[in-house]
């Protein structure tokens, strides 16, 4: 007992003179996974298989870079393929990123609307660069520039059929833009998808899982899913039968995959 005493009276001092170390303590996964487990009793979220969310799933994406940070296939495939489902689909997007995501439903929708930080206050001029690299030329896409943080969603005098949150990962500004959208940018039948819900498609993220679910209305929650052989988490009113995370581990199918390098324009 001496001994946890004076472990814990350790990790204090050190925090104490090294603040930065507590950012370490509260990324910690095992922590967030805790704080789901008291608050919601989860440890992850049901599992809708992709090709029964999407039955005779088929894409093909027009742009990918398989660069760091992105999104995998399977991630725009499905966003693509939700777009697709929604005649006339009004999209909008939380973090531009490269312009990957939106640029690959540009095609299926009737409206884009994708948000990121102004270029010119970000510091690094290669990152600055990258924003919008694919989607910036493109006169369906509309850009917003602006901090997701404290954007006026209400002035924007819209509600949207499809809406991607990847934006900052952190807790603070996920439970803030998902708590946003639903106050001002979702009716009755929107979809709403999340990236990055787990670090892989079978680990879950429980920082961003805590997140969603903290921002989203409690009656919403039951529509909430992961999406198998994703990364995303997705909220529907769409009735689907799931599975639990152990099933989703195996392989219950296999995709085809065709990758064909082209300029750019």
């Amino acid at each position: 007992m001496l001994k946890r005493v004076r472990k814990t009276f350790k990790a204090v001092f050190e925090i104490i003179r090294n603040p930065w170390l507590l950012n370490h303590v509260l990324a910690d996964n095992s922590v967030w996974q805790k704080y789901v487990d008291k608050h919601y009793h989860i440890d992850s979220l049901p599992v809708i298989e992709l090709d029964v969310l999407l039955p005779n799933f088929k894409e093909e994406l027009n742009a990918f870079a398989f660069l760091e940070g992105g999104s995998l296939p399977t991630d725009l495939c499905l966003i693509r393929g939700m777009c697709k489902t929604i005649p006339g689909c009004k999209y909008f997007e939380i973090g531009t990123c490269r312009g990957e995501s939106v640029v690959n439903v540009v095609d299926v929708c009737a409206e884009c609307y994708t948000m990121d930080l102004d270029p010119k206050l970000i510091k690094d001029k290669t990152e600055a660069d990258l924003v919008g690299f694919f989607s910036k030329n493109n006169p369906k896409i509309k850009q917003l520039y602006a901090n997701s943080l404290n954007f006026d969603y209400k002035g924007l005098d819209k509600k949207f059929d499809v809406i991607f949150i990847d934006g900052d990962h952190h807790y603070e500004s996920v439970k803030s833009d998902t708590a946003n959208v639903f106050k001002h940018l979702v009716h009755e039948n929107t979809i709403v998808i999340w990236h990055d819900y787990g670090y892989d498609p079978v680990t879950p993220r429980h920082e961003v899982m805590a997140a969603i679910l903290d921002g989203m209305p409690e009656q919403n929650r039951k529509m909430l899913y992961h999406v198998s052989n994703t990364m995303c988490a997705v909220y529907t009113n769409r009735q689907s039968q799931v599975v639990n995370l152990d099933f989703a581990r195996i392989p219950h199918n296999k995709f085809r995959v065709s990758v064909e390098s082209l300029p750019l324009k």
